[in-house]
């Protein structure tokens, strides 16, 4: 009998639901709790996921470019706490973003390549809905089958037209459910 030994590829997800993936972990770089490796001179995208556990035993990062995926963990062989505000963004953070910017020099990192079959939408940054004048905006990537959001953004002040558009709409609305009701 010959044994095979080797790696073994199985793909486990669409390039579109990874790509949305990727979208979801840039955020948490760019804005989130992994924003603290921009800080350390990355210039290049990346992707990324902090991580503290309870009583902050275990710190770490994990994130990757387009040509590379690196995890840190810092905490100790037997578990005990390393001491207040010890997140994986202060500890591994840092370690992690040193890492990557050294292999960078000879891996090279590019744009994270959009794959077809996904459309974008400009979506309010506070609110996640269709954005009005004022609104923070960022993009959002979806499949044919997605629900994307319908309603518009109430945070943030519209332009004259997007409030009489909105007034209008709720008449009709109000008017339409008196016919039906």
């Amino acid at each position: 009998a010959t044994l095979s030994v080797g790696p073994r590829q199985e793909r486990v997800l669409s390039p579109q639901v990874a790509f949305q993936v990727t979208s979801m972990l840039r955020d948490v770089v760019m804005r989130g709790t992994g924003d603290s490796v921009r800080a350390w001179g990355i210039g290049f995208p990346i992707a990324g996921k902090t991580g503290t556990t309870n009583d902050f035993k275990d710190a770490w990062f994990a994130g990757y470019s387009s040509s590379l995926v690196v995890v840190v963990w810092v905490g100790h062989d037997t578990p005990k706490t390393m001491g207040r505000n010890a997140f994986g963004s202060r500890l591994a953070g840092p370690i992690w973003a040193d890492f990557i910017k050294r292999a960078a020099r000879s891996t090279k990192p590019g744009e994270f390549t959009r794959p077809e079959g996904l459309m974008t939408r400009e979506l309010c940054r506070v609110t996640y809905r269709r954005p009005v004048a004022g609104c923070p905006k960022y993009t959002e990537y979806f499949k044919a089958r997605d629900t994307e959001p319908t309603e518009t953004c109430t945070v943030h002040d519209g332009s004259f037209t997007e409030d009489a558009q909105r007034v209008i709409k709720g008449l009709f609305r109000s008017l339409w459910d008196k016919i039906t009701g």
